[in-house]
């Protein structure tokens, strides 16, 4: 398994991903092809790749001492394999090298394998955002410590 920045020629694989992992929320192709080529000057793409196929995706964006994981997707058939972690691990690199304090993120408050993904890696609940999602369902917003600055949620 390999994590690495995406590539143009990813675009078909991670726009794949989004629609089986994230259905209705899925973003566009066209919005996807912007952020990997880097026209958006905040945002990163990673891809997670076993045996020269990506499987997975993380988005990331990072301005000044806040980075937000916007995206982090892993195909079915490869989940419960360490790629999830993995790609978080390059997300929390990536933003404290942006200079981020803290990492946030909204997930489904119905994914519970989700939320205990997240809370078995130190991030903690700080709002709620209700109707975030397009049917209606609520976004819990989490929060990771990064840095010295930022004591709360680490």
């Amino acid at each position: 398994m390999t994590v690495r920045p995406a590539a143009a020629d990813d675009l078909p694989a991670v726009s794949a991903l989004e629609h089986e992992c994230l259905g209705a929320d899925a973003w566009s192709e066209g919005l996807l092809a912007e952020g990997i080529r880097g026209a958006l000057p905040t945002v990163s793409y990673l891809v997670a790749e076993v045996d020269g196929r990506v499987v997975g995706h993380a988005v990331t964006s990072v301005v000044e001492d806040v980075a937000e994981l916007q995206r982090i997707a892993v195909g079915a058939e490869h989940r419960r394999r360490g790629l999830a972690s993995a790609l978080l691990d390059e997300v929390v690199a990536t933003a404290r090298a942006g200079g981020a304090d803290r990492l946030l993120l909204e997930v489904r408050e119905d994914n519970a394998g989700a939320l205990a993904f997240y809370a078995a890696r130190g991030f903690v609940e700080v709002d709620r955002r209700r109707r975030y999602y397009r049917d209606g369902a609520t976004a819990v917003v989490l929060r990771l410590g990064l840095g010295p600055t930022c004591s709360y949620g680490r």
